[in-house]
């Protein structure tokens, strides 16, 4: 994301002070010095020096002779990363300060990390269909299928499957004596056997779970169920030339999803429902992801671009701090010729920041409680 920034704003002509992995205060840096009125031919061109401290890039030293360029820092708080270009705060003006620039090229710097979210998304995904990626394979050719299983997607808590402890993801990996049963196979065995109790073996995770479920009948007809939504799921291949447009038409699905699922999250929000089950912060993602590498591979892949688009949809949002905020902010200026006061937007940009690290705090706190498990786990297999 924040090379996507960092590249389009130099290929645009601004200076770039620093590009900053995680966020301050700064560990150390790497600053590229350039030696004034340089060309490829001299010796050297350029050099590269430590930096120490919190000092900003623009306000280092500077040897004689020298002009100074980027400082590449890493920082103390591993959230994400940051570039600071010259004039992005709207106080430095010159040729190459972001706030003298066209109005098209301050846009072109502002979309393109999330231009570049959706990128690495495509290409992951791409790459990942190629290798195989899991999705649902009902009616999918089974010369592109391989791990065939069928998963439970949805369990409602008051039939017979919720009341015995069935969980969404877990797999029927037997019924009675029928081995890896299909989709159509289960739902007409459940069906035939509707007044019988039905041995289920469940597989979660590393573990194989035996239940005996009694479907229910449902009222006025001679079907039974024992309430659970499912789905045949696997690993699909594509021919390497199939690949690509597959990566491309996934990531389109998986945007337009996103999109749908943070629409629902806004409604909840104003109808009063809330929204705190349905994100996770730093804390979640770092043990979903966990939980998914242990799945192999190709969920990683899968799971990496869909936290690529999230943050895409995420930073596109009219909101102070974000790249959507600033956008929102330079399209008022360009649609009023007339540029919004520069306290107003830093005190906006200033009190959103605020508000979305209180917003991580709050949903770190509820990860913490959500995934306790997982960290006793982990202290467990440490100590």
């Amino acid at each position: 994301h924040e090379l996507g920034h960092f590249v389009a704003a130099r290929k645009s002509g601004m200076k770039v002070y620093e590009f900053g992995f995680g966020f301050p205060p700064r560990m150390f840096g790497i600053q590229v010095l350039k030696k004034k009125g340089g060309s490829r031919d001299s010796n050297p061109p350029k050099k590269m020096v430590f930096v120490w401290g919190t000092k900003r890039a623009e306000n280092l030293p500077t040897p004689e002779g020298y002009e100074t360029d980027t400082v590449y820092s890493f920082n103390w708080v591993p959230l994400g990363g940051f570039v600071r270009i010259k004039g992005e705060e709207g106080q430095e003006t010159g040729p190459d300060s972001f706030v003298s620039q066209k109005y098209w090229k301050k846009v072109v710097v502002l979309v393109s990390g999330v231009a570049m979210n959706v990128v690495l998304a495509a290409v992951l995904l791409s790459i990942g269909h190629m290798i195989g990626l899991p999705q649902a394979v009902d009616g999918q050719d089974d010369t592109l299928v391989s791990d065939r299983k069928l998963q439970i997607m949805q369990v409602m808590p008051d039939m017979p499957a919720g009341v015995a402890g069935v969980q969404p993801g877990d797999v029927v990996s037997k019924i009675d004596n029928l081995e890896k049963p299909r989709l159509k196979q289960m739902q007409d065995y459940v069906s035939e056997n509707r007044s019988k109790e039905i041995t289920f073996v469940i597989t979660r995770g590393d573990e194989n779970i035996e239940k005996k479920i009694k479907p229910k009948m449902i009222k006025d007809t001679e079907i039974g169920q024992i309430g659970v939504g499912l789905a045949e799921v696997g690993i699909v291949k594509y021919p390497w030339y199939q690949a690509f447009y597959k990566g491309i038409g996934t990531t389109w699905f998986y945007l337009k999803s996103i999109v749908i699922a943070f629409v629902m999250i806004i409604k909840g929000l104003f109808g009063g429902e809330g929204a705190g089950v349905a994100v996770s912060g730093p804390v979640g993602i770092a043990v979903m992801t966990g939980q998914v590498a242990r799945l192999g591979i190709s969920y990683l892949i899968n799971f990496t671009a869909l936290l690529s688009l999230n943050l895409a949809i995420i930073n596109i949002l009219p909101i102070p701090a974000l790249d959507g905020g600033r956008l929102l902010f330079i399209t008022f200026g360009r649609i009023f010729r007339k540029e919004v006061p520069l306290k107003f937007e830093q005190i906006a940009h200033a009190l959103g920041f605020l508000a979305l690290m209180l917003l991580v705090v709050v949903i770190t706190v509820k990860d913490i409680g959500k995934f306790k498990g997982a960290f006793i786990g982990l202290f467990d297999k440490i100590f």
